[in-house]
């Protein structure tokens, strides 16, 4: 076991030197990452996809699938934690961890601010950053997952540099406010105030926005407004009080298409463009796409997760036969938001930022001051 566990852990840091992947103005994070390995932090019980559902491998009846699945490479997280058959909390992949505590820009003696506490990992590479002289507070919102985090880093023995709390993420932690930097480990849709409110003038806050990517804003110097640009692509665990989107299966029900056509267009960009990808999650934020490719080509699967849905096949002879069903038609949606995007200039995902206030959030593409714009719709009050 402990063989095969070094060997494991040398080829997943290998891995991250093959792919680039290591920030090359933060060589801190390798260092933390090396002294605080994944494995310590990583549960007696995984999950895995076999194919038909996630199974669980534990690390005494299975050492080595455990190990593999902890080191799986640079872009694999690890679930964790399986909540009505799909995974709610997962040791997230190094890549992502990596490039996001870069851009956090995090220094010694700095105050951290760590919505989502999970396994208690990334809140021990930032520890091992802002020293003995530094304090990073981690929330967690699930028991259980508190309990284990707060257990894993006093072992690991920083329980003098971090403090997990449970609580609603939300919330932030307003006791020991104001923060140089706040980071969440979850996506949002919609960013809490109280994060920005938390933050002293000029801190920066990193967070995963919708299910593609995160952003790294600044606090403005009258802590009125954060804006920024976003930093990368992956898609991460949502926060616990959004509804779990539906797969495709239960949102189609087996109902036949009420529209059938041949496209006049090739759809073999949903699968490979970032870009056109993040333009059409920015033009329609609700709408979920997953995509395969056969023999014939790219097969692409849409919905809203409230009744809509859409399937682009591709045929032998090239063409794409598109159905759809539901109240919206989502193919028509799909291709007026391509052909927006394509007539603004084919916009870089690279190039798009956020802005946030106590009032509003937008997103925007070029400068924040003018340009393309697009709201983000306040969500509607949680009834309790």
């Amino acid at each position: 076991m402990t063989d095969d566990l070094d060997r494991q852990r040398r080829r997943a840091l290998e891995a991250m030197d093959t792919h680039r992947a290591w920030p090359r103005h933060a060589p801190w994070v390798r260092d933390a990452v090396e002294a605080h390995p994944r494995h310590v932090f990583a549960p007696e019980r995984l999950w895995d996809w076999d194919g038909h559902a996630y199974v669980p491998v534990d690390r005494g009846t299975d050492p080595q699938a455990w190990v593999r699945l902890v080191y799986a490479g640079p872009y694999d997280a690890a679930i964790t934690e399986i909540t009505a058959g799909r995974p709610s909390s997962s040791l997230s992949c190094t890549s992502v961890v990596a490039g996001m505590l870069d851009v956090l820009d995090v220094e010694l003696g700095h105050r951290v601010l760590e919505l989502g506490a999970g396994t208690g990992w990334s809140a021990a590479l930032l520890a091992h950053r802002v020293g003995p002289t530094g304090r990073v507070t981690t929330v967690e919102t699930a028991p259980d997952l508190a309990a284990s985090a707060r257990d894993t880093l006093t072992r690991a023995g920083l329980a003098e540099t971090v403090t997990v709390v449970l609580d609603d993420g939300a919330l932030g932690r307003p006791e020991t406010a104001p923060y140089d930097r706040v980071i969440a480990t979850y996506a949002v849709d919609h960013v809490p105030w109280t994060w920005i409110e938390q933050l002293r003038p000029g801190g920066d806050l990193v967070f995963p926005w919708g299910r593609l990517g995160h952003f790294a804003v600044t606090v403005a110097k009258d802590g009125r407004s954060a804006t920024g640009w976003l930093q990368g692509l992956a898609q991460f665990m949502p926060a616990r009080d959004v509804a779990v989107v539906p797969e495709f299966d239960e949102v189609r029900a087996q109902r036949a298409a009420e529209d059938e056509r041949l496209l006049a267009r090739d759809v073999a960009p949903l699968h490979t463009d970032r870009d056109l990808l993040w333009a059409l999650r920015v033009a329609l934020p609700d709408v979920v796409y997953a995509t395969d490719t056969d023999e014939d080509g790219v097969n692409v699967w849409v919905h809203d997760g409230a009744g809509s849905w859409a399937v682009a096949t591709t045929l032998p002879d090239g063409r794409v036969r598109a159905g759809q069903g539901g109240a919206r038609r989502l193919i028509d949606e799909i291709e007026a938001a391509w052909d927006a995007w394509e007539r603004a200039g084919r916009i870089r995902r690279w190039d798009h930022g956020i802005t946030i206030t106590a009032e509003e959030q937008y997103l925007w593409a070029g400068e924040a001051a003018g340009g393309h714009r697009w709201p983000i719709p306040t969500p509607a009050p949680t009834a309790h």
